[in-house]
């Protein structure tokens, strides 16, 4: 059963190691284009999605692009500059799948040495509607190297994805393709942390479905 609502408004400061991993990489062919250089208000999605995790409290956020790389990084150089927090890696195989994505994602953090993260908050650049207040309520579930918790809506599983470190070598070996944490999810069951009174969680894979 999804975890009821908790009453936690706002975390006060980024939670230590706790890394946010947003997913960017796709052509976005339904959409017309990759979905990271979409825009509500003015805002990138790609830009929007990375201060959400950074708002909801992480300390930090890693960016894994992949179609029209380089116009997807560039958006994340002019609105955060020189800011350490935030990094852009990029997936060579990003057209095979989004399991591509996740997998150069967490080889990517795993490359850190001492500086690993202990939970990966896993995102997708397509999912507008989410906003910071979930991504707090989902850390407030506990960010340990234990974690695995996921934002449910209605019920229904969904993104972000908390995975503690203790996960990251099963998630790896399934990561393949089009293949990402699904058929781990599955097995392990996580946390689900009721977030409907917060967003829809819905992705956006059509242009008509923006808000």
């Amino acid at each position: 059963m999804p975890r009821p609502p908790d009453t936690l408004a706002r975390m006060g400061t980024p939670t230590a190691r706790v890394t946010g991993l947003l997913l960017a990489g796709g052509a976005g062919r339904r959409f017309g284009g990759p979905k990271a250089l979409a825009s509500t208000d003015g805002d990138p999605w790609v830009v929007s999605s990375t201060r959400t995790l950074l708002d909801g409290g992480c300390g930090d956020v890693l960016v894994v692009t992949g179609a029209e790389a380089g116009q997807v990084e560039q958006r994340l150089a002019d609105a955060f500059g020189g800011d350490p927090r935030v990094r852009a890696t990029s997936c060579g195989t990003w057209e095979q799948g989004m399991g591509e994505s996740l997998r150069a994602g967490l080889m990517s953090l795993v490359s850190r040495g001492r500086t690993v993260p202990l939970v990966a908050v896993v995102h997708l650049v397509d999912l507008p509607d989410v906003g910071s207040d979930v991504v707090r309520r989902l850390l407030a579930s506990g960010a340990r190297p234990s974690a695995l918790a996921r934002a449910a809506y209605q019920g229904v599983a969904g993104h972000p994805v908390l995975l503690g470190q203790e996960h990251w070598q099963d998630v790896l070996t399934g990561a393949r393709g089009d293949q990402g944490a699904r058929a781990y999810l599955r097995r392990a069951r996580p946390e689900l942390v009721e977030c409907g009174d917060l967003a829809q969680g819905t992705d956006v894979d059509r242009p008509e479905e923006q808000r």
